[in-house]
């Protein structure tokens, strides 16, 4: 197996890598933060990208997104110490195969990678249950993704078609805080752009379709 890791501590990294080649796979590159980590891995091509979800610049989300609107096909796996619940959900929607937590058993870790190979998502059995139970959350709340309030109020004025400086005037705000907020609707909701946004929210009940006029 052709391994990319990315994280930003190097430490941990060199550890993983040292773990990774005395199990016999092949690690192609290792690299720091997410810019890097997406150069690398769309020139590399490797077999698995272990990502680190917190790094300096480009987070891991917003890499595997961006990564993955490049190659659809990559098999990005999430590293992390992050038990959230929404980190987790939010990871899987935007397409991670797997979400494994920094304090694993190195056996256990091995394991759970070589799962990939037989088809598998690359998490415990305890991450498993807890996605579930998040996806089970979502689909019975009209919220969805964990939104506040203000994001649903955000949200519902950007599915009017509404600009970020009308938001801003409408809720009182600056234009720098709607932006902020609305990269975190994105991250939450595993979309892309304001469109895919747009149409979340006509899904989960905040928005109605917008009439021809």
């Amino acid at each position: 197996m052709r391994i990319l890791v990315a994280d930003d501590h190097s430490l941990f990294r060199d550890g993983l890598v040292s773990l990774l080649e005395a199990a016999g796979m092949d690690v192609v590159g290792q690299v720091g933060d997410g810019e890097t980590a997406i150069e690398a891995a769309l020139r590399l091509r490797p077999d698995v990208v272990l990502m680190d979800l917190n790094m300096p610049g480009i987070g891991g989300l917003e890499a595997l997104r961006r990564l993955r609107a490049e190659w659809p096909a990559v098999q990005v796996v999430m590293l992390t110490v992050s038990e959230e619940q929404a980190d987790l959900v939010a990871a899987v929607q935007a397409g991670a195969r797997g979400y494994l937590l920094k304090h694993l058993k190195a056996d256990e870790f091995l394991d759970m990678l070589h799962g990939l190979e037989r088809g598998e998502a690359a998490m415990s059995r305890l991450t498993t249950a807890r996605l579930l139970s998040g996806v089970s959350q979502l689909s019975h709340s009209g919220a969805g993704a964990n939104l506040t309030e203000r994001e649903e109020e955000l949200l519902r004025l950007l599915a009017e078609g509404l600009s970020n400086k009308s938001i801003a005037q409408k809720l009182s705000l600056s234009e720098n805080t709607v932006k902020y907020h609305l990269k975190n609707i994105l991250q939450k909701l595993g979309v892309h752009n304001r469109t895919e946004a747009a149409t979340q929210a006509i899904r989960l009940g905040l928005a109605k379709p917008n009439r021809p006029a």
